[in-house]
């Protein structure tokens, strides 16, 4: 038993994040402490004056854990980190955190490439973006790649002797790798990528310009059109980008509207002057939080991921551990950055625009809430109504079960409430007692896990007097959705009933294409394709149980084919294993395949081959003497 006084007492003096636990274990809040002992101990301190959120959160503290760091910038990076892993409940917390996509100029390789990527680390690569639009990156990579040919390739290019690849004979690539094209012609197309990229479109037109002008002189006519194509499309990208800053320096522009429920943060992504893209999140917050907290507390999780930090980030608002953030922002940076908020001229401008589009996005936001709202809540009162409910079901959990042949059986249990996904209730189970392709059987072991150790806890919370507490199993759905038909629904009953369980289950029925077409409910098919709101949330939570069960059979299936029988063999080691799998696709089809198309195999020779050929010829034989 977890004694809380007891535990206060021993709490050290020194910089660190704690986390909150409820009686089911689960993280509720996590903060960091320049010292921990004075910081946790006023959580537990008279609640007379205390906020309504910190409040209702100790109340549900049954126990904390803390972890020391040996400085207040290193807590500030290890909160972020876990507020965003564990998503605790009463956190600031991000609710869409996006993954940009950036364009990679690897430079720290001799004859450096250009492609996309949505991870920057630290390396001698530059990185341009945070680009809002994937067709933006997409379009702009190919328009380099087609003035520029440079190599797509990975190969260390150390000797330059290799033959070239078919992008070298279509024009594609000038062939670095075998030495038709010398360094520094090469990297005079990089700089010009570089120069096209960081926005000075002026000084890489006039560049452009002379080496046009030269190809006309030596009636070098179509050169020169190129190059003019060239300048044309640069001048094309130069109309679509708005000069918003006289400034030159990278710049991020931040923002809030809030609501009473729902915070919306706007920023402006400026790079070199120009709007290169904006974008907003939307924020879980009380109506406690100041908007202090509020933007601390995006900062530390926007900019804990993967993002490139600006020079520059201007601020509407004042935030928490500013000079905290600022330190910590620039040493993620190895350079100064500064963070500002601006009380006039341009810089104060930009930020009214930036609240504005905030304003607007978040008036938009409500409008689609409420319409789906009003939809989601039509169509779960429509459902209940089709099954003859008491109430409509608000919680529904949704079982289906995945396997090959009966190997690494698994199943799912999906989660909505509301009509929404809800992902942290989610959960998988590996078939322990079924052996082989017995659908069935499976299905009663899930359903009677699920739900006994779901009357374990309730009686558990019960027994600790705990009514508002709930566990990982102890919290009942108000309908059950079944992946399957009569049989999978009455075996699923069977357990119901022998646990005392009563819940309405229903089966989702499938047409050809393993769509969901029908339910079948108490012995009666229902026909639903005329309601177009249930039919849609009953094919999603269907979709959303399958894709759930066949993601962690496949992970499960991968493991197994790894440690397959190939691992028997001698001089097959887990890189051929694994080579050999990717090449054949299955066991069956190596087993049959010559040694001549084994020893094509990436990393195989002829003698590893004949060992494999020799095995399955002697494991067949051995089969044949049993039968006989």
């Amino acid at each position: 038993m977890f004694d809380i006084k007891e535990q206060l007492k021993k709490l050290p003096q020194t910089p660190g994040v704690y986390l909150m636990k409820s009686e089911s274990g689960e993280i509720i809040y996590v903060g960091k402490a320049i010292s921990l002992k004075n910081r946790v101990r006023q959580y537990f301190q008279s609640q007379k004056n205390k906020p309504p959120k910190v409040q209702a959160m100790v109340a549900n503290i049954a126990e904390f854990e803390y972890i020391l760091t040996d400085s207040e910038v290193e807590a500030l990076i290890l909160e972020a980190n876990l507020i965003k892993k564990y998503q605790p409940k009463y956190n600031v917390l991000l609710r869409d955190d996006k993954q940009y996509p950036y364009i990679k100029v690897t430079l720290g390789e001799k004859y450096p490439r250009i492609f996309k990527t949505r991870k920057v680390i630290k390396d001698k690569a530059r990185y341009f973006g945070p680009y809002i639009y994937v067709g933006a990156v997409n379009h702009t990579i190919e328009m380099l790649k087609k003035f520029y040919p440079l190599r797509t390739c990975n190969k260390k290019l150390q000797k330059n002797n290799d033959r070239p690849c078919l992008n070298y004979h279509i024009g594609r690539c000038l062939g670095p790798c075998s030495g038709n094209v010398d360094h520094e012609t090469y990297m005079k197309m990089i700089d010009e990528i570089l120069l096209f990229l960081s926005g000075k479109y002026e000084d890489l037109v006039k560049r452009i310009e002379g080496k046009m002008k030269e190809a006309a002189s030596k009636m070098h006519f179509e050169k020169a059109a190129e190059y003019r194509d060239q300048i044309s499309a640069i001048h094309s990208i130069m109309e679509k980008q708005k000069i918003i800053s006289s400034s030159d320096i990278d710049q991020d522009l931040i923002a809030m509207a809030r609501g009473v429920e729902d915070v919306c943060v706007m920023v402006f992504f400026i790079r070199g002057g120009k709007l290169m893209g904006r974008e907003h999140y939307m924020l879980r917050a009380s109506e406690e939080d100041t908007r202090g907290e509020i933007i601390s507390a995006f900062i530390k999780q926007f900019y804990a991921g993967t993002a490139l930090v600006p020079k520059e980030i201007l601020l509407e608002d004042e935030a928490e551990d500013l000079a905290l953030i600022e330190k910590w922002l620039s040493a993620k940076k190895e350079s100064k950055v500064t963070l500002k908020l601006p009380k006039r001229g341009e810089k104060k401008g930009l930020l009214q625009l930036v609240h504005k589009n905030a304003v607007e996005t978040l008036e938009q936001f409500r409008e689609k809430l409420i319409k789906d709202r009003e939809k989601r809540e039509g169509a779960i009162k429509s459902l209940g109504e089709y099954l003859g409910l008491k109430k409509a079901p608000l919680r529904i959990e949704s079982f289906d079960i995945s396997n090959t042949q009966g190997v690494d059986s698994v199943a799912s249990m999906v989660v909505f409430e509301n009509g929404k996904p809800k992902y942290s209730d989610y959960r998988r189970f590996k078939i322990k007692t079924i052996e082989g392709p017995n659908d069935y059987g499976s299905m009663q072991e899930v359903i009677y896990r699920r739900f006994k150790r779901g009357l374990e806890e309730q009686e558990k919370l019960k027994e600790k007097g705990i009514l508002d507490e709930t566990g990982k199993f102890s919290k009942f759905p108000d309908l059950i959705l079944i992946d399957g038909g009569v049989g999978h629904v009455n075996a699923s009953l069977e357990v119901l009933n022998a646990l005392g369980v009563n819940i309405p289950t229903a089966g989702m029925v499938k047409d050809d294409h393993h769509k969901t077409k029908d339910l079948l409910y108490k012995g009666k098919e229902l026909y639903i394709q005329n309601n177009k709101n249930v039919f849609q949330l009953i094919g999603r939570i269907q979709e959303e149980t399958h894709r759930f069960a066949i993601t962690y059979h496949k992970s499960l299936r991968g493991k197994t084919l790894v440690q397959s029988v190939l691992e028997e063999i001698p001089g097959v080691g887990e890189k051929r294993r694994i080579e050999l799998l990717k090449h054949f696709g299955s066991i069956d089809k190596i087993k049959k395949a010559s040694i001549e198309e084994l020893s094509q195999v990436k990393g195989m020779n002829k003698k590893a081959a004949e060992g494999i050929k020799d095995y399955f010829v002697k494991k067949e034989n051995e089969n044949k003497d049993k039968k006989e």
